[in-house]
């Protein structure tokens, strides 16, 4: 198998607790495949780039392995690497939004 459908890998990889999840990212434009926008059918290979935004925290990962099926997560990490830029900027999000929270 070398390519998949992308709300499949994204299942797979555990961005999304749900296929159906998946798929309403991808319809709603918050998944975008090669820096553009895509359906839930369009087949994803290794090498390509993937975009994920999930509430406020976005991912910019390189798909490495293909897989249908959802698996232990420590197998889904092996399916993708994340950009190291993708990976500071998150982490900056998050620890901005944990200051941003109230006290108590």
């Amino acid at each position: 198998m070398d390519a998949v459908r992308i709300d499949k890998w994204l299942w797979a990889a555990r961005f999304f607790k749900t296929r159906s999840a998946a798929t309403d990212a991808v319809v709603g434009g918050r998944v975008h495949l090669n820096d553009a926008r895509v359906k839930p059918s369009r087949d994803v290979r290794a090498g390509d780039t993937v975009e994920v935004r999930i509430g406020q925290l976005q991912w910019r990962v390189v798909v490495r392995g293909i897989s249908e099926k959802r698996g232990p997560a420590s197998i889904a990490t092996t399916l993708y690497d994340e950009t190291a830029e993708s990976a500071a900027a998150r982490e900056q999000r998050a620890s901005e939004l944990r200051l941003a929270r109230p006290l108590g």
